[in-house]
């Protein structure tokens, strides 16, 4: 199966970039974390996952990551949430199974808020609603949080790489999108994949999510020794039965996962 390249405009207008195999339904759409791209180890495995069992597969780049346009230090998780939304509505049809990892995972339930019909079920690997909130203000020293209020912006070192900056619109937007302060209203399956030598989403955040989601079939997974990636042979193979679990049989093959 031959992957279909191209960008589609976010609402306002930046250039989207994304990937996209055809296939049967329902589709698999990959939604990255925070200053990650849809080239990463994840994003790939579901890739060639999904092209051996003939099912359709979208993956994408948020405005300011990867090959999409725009500036990573204007984003916000509105934004952000506005692009994976634009990306759903104009390239899948019929429901689907989000995969959200990290930030990812905050944007897939936003998005399962917005169009239920849309959205079949939902793996969050480390997943990270309200980060901006809680994993990012509320353990921020205060000469950091001074930074963002009077100059807009702090560079935050990375464990993966050069630092990249956490704007005060970042946080302040995201309080907009907060979701674990109230019950998060969704009835369809959701899996929770969380390691637990995680050391930026801790593994109780996944416990959060499951305690405040109404519906009844969602079911936590926690990786003795997984860090925040969850990106190895075993954890991704581990990715791959979840979703064969909700989607049954493999459409081409025996034994895709």
């Amino acid at each position: 199966m031959d992957e279909i390249t191209g960008t589609i405009p976010a609402p306002d207008g930046t250039p989207i970039a994304f990937r996209r195999l055809e296939g049967s339904g329902p589709g698999i759409v990959f939604l990255g974390g925070f200053h990650s791209d849809m080239t990463g180890s994840k994003a790939q495995f579901l890739a060639e996952w999904c092209a051996a069992r003939g099912q359709a597969y979208l993956r994408l780049d948020y405005s300011g990551h990867g090959a999409s346009g725009g500036r990573f230090e204007e984003g916000t998780i509105g934004r952000w949430a506005s692009d994976a939304e634009a990306a759903l509505l104009a390239l899948t049809q019929g429901p689907q199974i989000l995969v959200g990892s990290s930030m990812g995972g905050w944007i897939a339930l936003l998005l399962a808020l917005r169009h239920p019909a849309r959205v079949q079920a939902l793996v969050g690997i480390a997943p990270a609603p309200d980060f901006t909130e809680d994993l990012m203000w509320a353990e921020m020293p205060e000469p950091v949080r001074q930074a963002i209020l009077t100059e807009g912006q702090w560079l935050r070192p990375s464990a993966y790489g050069t630092p990249y900056p956490i704007t005060r619109a970042l946080i302040e937007e995201g309080r907009r999108h907060l979701l674990l302060r109230t019950p998060i209203v969704l009835d369809v399956p959701i899996r929770l994949l969380h390691g637990q030598a995680d050391a930026d989403v801790p593994w109780q955040h996944s416990l959060r999510i499951a305690e405040q989601v109404t519906g009844q079939d969602v079911q936590v997974t926690l990786v003795k020794g997984g860090d925040h990636r969850l990106s190895g042979p075993a954890e991704l193979s581990l990715l791959g039965r979840t979703l064969a679990s909700l989607l049954g049989p493999p459409l081409l093959g025996e034994n895709a996962a």
